[in-house]
């Protein structure tokens, strides 16, 4: 085994090392959920019955904006973790509670966007395309939501404890969290918004 000195601090243990392989094995059954999500809106997407067609409820603008505040904190926490691999805890929590305005910034356009399809008749009762399409950008909104809180909760860690190893282990976790978010987001900008405005 490599020594502690050659390798970054968040897996400078055996166990952050078990700790992160177990969270990519999580990842795993992330990913095979919204598979089975994309492959149900791919399913039902034509079926609108007396609803309407995403071309006539997308709105470019609003989507636009998400994805890039959801790419800007996904670079940004990226910078998080490289300034905690120099042992920065000051530059560190910046970068993460800049992640997570930039996340709860990207969570308000999406629930101004609900309450937009909400308005336009687009409910989970309207049709299967509007329940599958509400279910997919939900579930992918509950991720975010669920990943502000942990984000937040390792920012008072950090602030409290400082960069300790277990800390360190944690926050690199969640940078997988949430570039994996990140990645989910751009198929939903692929082949959910610019597919059905087409």
């Amino acid at each position: 085994m490599k020594s502690s000195k050659t390798q970054p601090l968040e897996y400078s243990t055996k166990q952050n090392e078990l700790n992160i392989f177990g969270f990519w094995m999580f990842l795993g059954a992330e990913i095979m959920l919204f598979a089975t999500l994309f492959t149900s809106y791919f399913v039902y997407e034509h079926r609108i019955g007396s609803g309407p067609l995403g071309s006539e409820i997308f709105k470019i603008t609003p989507v636009i904006i998400e994805t890039l505040l959801l790419l800007t904190s996904s670079f940004v926490i990226g910078l998080g973790i490289n300034a905690m691999r120099m042992n920065n805890k000051k530059v560190t929590l910046i970068f993460f509670i800049f992640t997570l305005i930039l996340g709860l910034g990207f969570l308000g356009f999406e629930i101004d966007e609900f309450l937009h399809y909400i308005h336009e008749g687009a409910t989970l009762q309207t049709s299967a395309f509007t329940a599958i399409l509400l279910m997919t950008l939900g579930t992918h909104g509950a991720h975010v939501t669920f990943g502000l809180f942990w984000g937040l909760s390792i920012i008072l860690q950090i602030n409290k404890r400082g960069l300790t190893p277990e800390a360190a282990n944690k926050s690199f976790i969640f940078s997988l969290y949430w570039h994996f978010l990140d990645v989910v987001w751009i198929f939903i900008f692929s082949f959910i918004y610019l597919k059905g405005m087409m």
